[in-house]
């Protein structure tokens, strides 16, 4: 059972991943980037999945130079459960095996709640939630077979409280599906997958490109901190659920919000 005990390691041990094989969605740019290198830093491999940052093949040759780890990029739209289950096939047959996933990737979009169209709406949708599902569920079929594997989401805050003043309930809906996916899976993967969420607040990344300075004002006023986080911030936790040092928790959910989600 993948919640059997381990044994009682040194702590350097329990958070160093060499030898693991990684899979990051989305890892490319932003916190799924941070995660990449965060991974790379402990001594794993890993394979960037990416759709439409140009860069991610160059990102994965500079990682496997300066940590000297085998790392390579692969694209797939997470829409398409063909596409990423190909892909993520295809990664355990070139690493030999696949112990992490990491379901990065997402979409966010600001609309009156009354005002998105059908294709607004299902976009949103689409690539949080379905994808999130299509990446994981592509991984637990490698997992179960081999016995062992490790599912990371990368939820919200947005999933259980609702950002103000901009209008989102498309991507609050969206993160709150998938924060209940990954406790349902958690449950139902018991015997061969750990699957855990994080959930940021708000992080300095493009997906923040669209709001305007007075916004961005009005949510560093709502945030205890005073300030936003940086990707980089993020590394620790991503590490902390991917490594040995989290072998007993399994459908939790770790918010890093600066406290933003407590008044």
């Amino acid at each position: 059972m993948v919640l059997s005990k381990p044994g009682d390691d040194h702590v350097h041990k329990l958070f160093d991943l060499t030898g693991k094989v990684v899979a990051v969605t989305g890892g490319g740019r932003g916190i799924g980037l941070s995660v990449c290198k965060a991974y790379a830093e402990a001594g794993a491999q890993i394979a960037i999945i990416f759709n439409k940052t140009a860069t991610a093949p160059q990102t994965a040759s500079e990682l496997s130079s300066t940590h000297n780890v085998k790392c390579a990029a692969y694209r797939a739209d997470v829409t398409s459960p063909t596409e990423i289950s190909s892909a993520i096939n295809q990664i355990a047959a070139d690493f030999g095996k696949l112990d992490i996933i990491v379901a990065n990737a997402g979409v966010c979009s600001e609309h009156a709640g009354e005002d998105y169209t059908p294709a607004e709406f299902q976009e949103i949708m689409d690539v949080n939630v379905n994808g999130a599902y299509y990446t994981a569920q592509a991984a637990a079929r490698i997992f179960k077979n081999q016995g062992f594997g490790n599912v990371v989401f990368t939820a919200s805050v947005s999933a259980t409280l609702v950002n103000t003043p901009q209008k989102q309930a498309a991507y609050n809906a969206s993160k709150a599906g998938v924060l209940q996916l990954g406790k349902s899976l958690a449950v139902e993967w018991v015997d061969f997958a750990r699957v855990n969420c994080v959930s940021p607040g708000y992080v300095e990344t493009s997906m923040m490109a669209y709001a305007a300075p007075d916004m961005l004002e009005k949510w560093r006023a709502q945030v205890p901190a005073r300030r936003f986080a940086s990707p980089y911030e993020l590394k620790g936790v991503y590490l902390f659920c991917a490594s040995d040092a989290s072998s007993y928790m399994t459908g939790s959910n770790i918010i890093v919000d600066g406290g933003f989600s407590l008044p």
